[in-house]
């Protein structure tokens, strides 16, 4: 058995990142509207547009915004990676401040009926890159793989399963050297989409997860957890957190170079998060008419447990003709030369099935008094 003094230990460890994430995160949200107001300036000519939200994707976005300005110098491009709550709420645009006013929002979890009902005109949500949630972990090393039955990683995140040398972490792990060290979980202190495809993931796989909680952007976690804003905030805490394990998207997690463990799938095999296992996920995925979609439990041998999509949310009319031109172009390219990128970073091109749909979608955007504008 540990001792409850433990706990405090593998906090302290972590007291000076937490400090620093902590100060930065106050120091952007302090700081915003003024880095705003730098970079909204757009030289003549050009247009504009400003988007906010997920973290998950942000690498990515941030790679084809820049080489899309690049090849379109009269566009200006600017992304606020805050989350995919605040980009909801920033999209929705009530009770915002100027410079938080956007023309896109992100999101790794597809708005709700209600939120879709608060923005005039309709929206068009469209499905633009997938990856994958893995769970990370900072631990000496056990001699191999960590892999996590369904029923360990659940109970690590019910509170349950406290220490790593815990009798359902031992079962799959045999020959592992697991250490007598008490589990730290790291979560995200924002409304996040990544947060909700992976308690929309326990909500599947959990019995007692449905009965306690539900799939949420913001969860009162139990037990012992540890919180930091973003992905990246997250996947730095794991880092500088020795008996720590937390949710995170696997592109951070690669480039932070963490540990990831093989999670139990619903055919019962233990998968290695790949572009290739989380392709296999989203091959069956069938897109209904508004594009919104979760694959909380995939089927198939070699699928990766946890996947999920990540939206792009555009207004279905824009005042001027010009931005809504620019922004079915912008689009149009990431949904089809900007594919090809993702795997470089981490993420999974969308299945061809997807994209066509997205596409379609994208044409469908109009502006504010002219219907016949949209294009394909």
């Amino acid at each position: 058995m540990h001792s409850s003094r433990e706990a405090p230990l593998v906090l302290k460890r972590a007291l000076p990142f937490l400090g620093a994430v902590a100060l930065l995160w106050m120091l952007g949200s302090c700081s915003r509207p003024d880095r705003e107001k730098a970079e909204t300036p757009a030289p003549p000519g050009s247009v504009l547009v400003k988007g906010a939200g997920a973290t998950f994707p942000s690498l990515l976005y941030k790679r084809w915004f820049a080489t899309y300005q690049a090849d379109h110098p009269k566009t200006v491009i600017t992304y606020d990676s805050v989350g995919s709550g605040e980009g909801i709420r920033r999209f929705i645009g009530k009770s915002i401040k100027d410079a938080d006013k956007i023309d896109f929002g992100a999101s790794d979890a597809a708005m709700n009926d209600q939120e879709v009902a608060q923005v005039p005109g309709g929206v068009v949500m469209l499905p633009v890159t997938a990856g994958s949630v893995v769970l990370a972990y900072n631990l000496p090393d056990v001699g191999g793989d960590l892999k996590l039955s369904r029923k360990a990683y659940a109970g690590i995140f019910l509170g349950e399963v406290k220490n790593w040398n815990d009798p359902l972490i031992a079962k799959t792990n045999p020959n592992a050297k697991l250490p007598k060290l008490t589990i730290a979980a790291v979560v995200r202190q924002d409304k996040s989409g990544t947060t909700y495809a992976f308690t929309k993931h326990l909500d599947a796989i959990s019995e007692k997860w449905r009965g306690q909680h539900r799939p949420a952007t913001l969860i009162e976690w139990p037990g012992l957890v540890m919180r930091a804003p973003g992905n990246e905030g997250v996947a730095g805490l794991i880092q500088h957190s020795v008996g720590s394990i937390g949710y995170v998207g696997y592109e951070f997690a690669r480039k932070v170079g963490l540990r990831m463990a093989l999670l139990e799938n619903r055919q019962g095999n233990f998968v290695r998060p790949t572009e290739q296992t989380g392709k296999a996920a989203l091959a069956e995925a069938q897109l209904p008419e508004d594009l919104r979609i979760s694959i909380p439990d995939p089927l198939g041998l070699d699928s990766y447990p946890i996947v999920t999509l990540s939206w792009i949310l555009l207004y279905k009319r824009y005042e001027a003709p010009e931005k809504a031109e620019m922004i079915r172009d912008l689009f149009g390219w990431c949904l089809l030369n900007g594919q090809n990128e993702a795997p470089n970073l981490n993420y999974i091109p969308l299945p061809q099935n997807v994209a066509v749909k997205a596409l379609s979608a994208l044409g469908s955007i109009t502006v504010l008094g002219n219907e016949n504008s949209a294009k394909r």
